[in-house]
């Protein structure tokens, strides 16, 4: 793969920092719970499992920085041994808390935390150092698995593509939304891989412009045809026959198949139906809540009035003006064509199919 979102480096996570692509690429570099949570907030990854991988290091982190990573440092009396263990629990206690506040939406971040703390629970008769490494390699295992499921999400998803297609994307579900691959610019890259001539289709997304800033240039790495149009030309360019399928990531679906996804996604959803256009969402299982009961269930995010004033340090909107910035939106199920997993394709996911794909997983 060309872009390495996140890479394990000397004892650090380092993550490429997605704020200033495509002017720069830059990495840098995280060693604590704490440092990988303002990375997340601070929108230096971002994408639901890229989110949830960026965690489970970040717990591992915690664990490592805790035990200073040397077991000398984690016991030595029998009393050094109990101030060690509890100064650990509390660390990694506060280390989950911290990320987990990271951000409210993307369900991949407490799927992550959840089998982090599981590894974590599961070996308290283990010496703290045991278990930071035990964790780390957790977190390795994450990582390679988000590829894995991307891979197998990208041949499903490309068998729902015709030659010559040409296909809708909003925001950025590729690598730089993932440990790599890419959910829904997975399954392009897998269209190409097989032979497939595919051209994308890139909007904005405003106001934090993931589209034009990352799903552009992605597709520009990976030499695929890509056009890029602002948010309100995607009914225009339906209406006259230039789309033939929208794919698009998600970043937590509710039990019934209800679909949250950034915001803007609403919008496209309503036009592809009305235009008959298929309506795909590229999904991994560990995005699926099904504790949720639908979309009006899943919290949204707001944001920074800042990123709706305008971009960076320039402004354009009226001083003293009222701004609201969620940064997602509900589809229903009812606008889904189909859910693309790693597990198959599920056409008009509603939750008695949702049941019946978990249950084989």
């Amino acid at each position: 793969m060309k872009i390495e979102t996140l890479r394990w480096s000397n004892g650090k996570l380092e993550m490429v920092d997605q704020r200033i692509l495509p002017a720069s690429f830059e990495y840098l570099s995280y060693d604590s719970a704490e440092s990988v949570a303002e990375g997340i907030r601070s929108m230096v990854v971002r994408g639901a499992p890229a989110i949830g991988v960026a965690a489970a290091y970040g717990v591992a982190l915690e664990a490592l920085r805790l035990c200073g990573n040397s077991e000398d440092t984690c016991s030595s009396t029998l009393l050094s041994q109990d101030k060690a263990d509890n100064r650990f629990k509390v660390g990694m206690e506060a280390g989950f808390i911290i990320l987990a506040q990271s951000r409210p939406t993307a369900v991949n971040l407490f799927w992550s935390l959840k089998r982090m703390r599981g590894v974590w629970e599961s070996m308290k008769e283990q010496s703290n150092i045991i278990v930071a490494q035990r964790l780390l390699a957790e977190a390795h295992e994450i990582f390679a698995e988000d590829i894995r499921i991307n891979k197998a999400m990208g041949r499903y998803g490309a068998e729902l593509l015709s030659d010559d297609v040409r296909v809708l994307t909003h925001c950025n579900a590729g690598a730089l939304a993932t440990a790599g691959w890419g959910t829904a610019l997975g399954v392009f890259r897998s269209a190409a891989e097989a032979g497939k001539n595919i051209s994308v289709i890139v909007d904005e997304t405003r106001p934090f412009l993931q589209g034009a800033r990352l799903t552009a240039w992605e597709m520009l790495q990976e030499k695929i045809p890509v056009a890029l149009i602002t948010d309100n030309m995607a009914g225009f360019m339906m209406s006259r026959g230039e789309v033939d399928a929208v794919v698009v990531g998600t970043d937590r679906v509710a039990s019934n198949g209800d679909v949250v996804n950034k915001i803007g996604t609403y919008m496209v959803a309503v036009l592809a139906y009305r235009h008959n256009i298929p309506f795909y969402v590229a999904c991994p299982l560990s995005t699926i809540d099904m504790d949720i009961v639908s979309g009006a269930d899943i919290p949204i995010e707001e944001r920074s009035v800042d990123e709706v004033k305008g971009f960076r340090e320039y402004h354009w909107a009226a001083e003293g003006v009222k701004i609201h910035n969620p940064s997602f939106d509900v589809t229903p199920a009812e606008l889904v064509t189909a859910l693309i997993t790693e597990k198959g394709v599920v056409q008009k996911p509603n939750r008695e199919k949702l049941c019946a794909l978990l249950a084989t997983s």
